[in-house]
Order: C-alpha cells, then sequence, then structure tokens
C-alpha cells in the first residue's frame, strides 16, 4: 500500500516536472510570474508590512503555477536520481 502511494506520487510529481511552459500551460494561460513579468512592466505589489503580497491577494490558480514552476525548477535534478533507484529497485526485486 505505501509503495503504490509512493509510486504514485513520483509519476505525478514526474508528470508536473515534465510540462512545457511555453507549449501547454500558455495555452491554458498558466503562466508564471516570471514569464508575465518579461511582457509587462515591473510591478511588486507589498503589504504594509513589506514582506510582499499578502496570503489573501493570491489565488488558488497562483499558488499552483508558483507550485508547478517550483517543482520543475527544484525537483528536476534529484527526480533523475530517485527515477534511477526506482527503476534498479523495479528491476532487481520486482
Amino acid at each position: 500500500m505505501l509503495g503504490t502511494i509512493l509510486k504514485v506520487s513520483l509519476l505525478l510529481i514526474n508528470a508536473i516536472a515534465v510540462l512545457s511552459e511555453d507549449r501547454f500551460l500558455a495555452r491554458l494561460g498558466w503562466v508564471s510570474g516570471q514569464q508575465q513579468a518579461s511582457n509587462a512592466s515591473f510591478h511588486q505589489g507589498y503589504d504594509q508590512n513589506g514582506y510582499g503580497v499578502t496570503q489573501q491577494d493570491v489565488g488558488l490558480k497562483a499558488r499552483l503555477i508558483d507550485l508547478i514552476s517550483a517543482v520543475r525548477t527544484l525537483m528536476r535534478i534529484p527526480l533523475i536520481g530517485i527515477n534511477i533507484l526506482v527503476i534498479i529497485y523495479e528491476l532487481l526485486l520486482g
């Protein structure tokens, strides 16, 4: 049961990591803030404490876009190693 959950989560993370922002996400309007900023002038919202945009101002769509961008950026290299380990495990122990 736990192995199945780990395999499914690994497959989902792999699916997020290989999404192409130019081909797939841009068609849906799910472009990260960095790519939107290159098309528009720079504007950063700040709350009164000076810590950036408050969490109430950020919607679910923006959070999902940031999550996809973070997974694609941070997990790309570790996923290669994790995938190799899972493949070796499956080949040896089935």
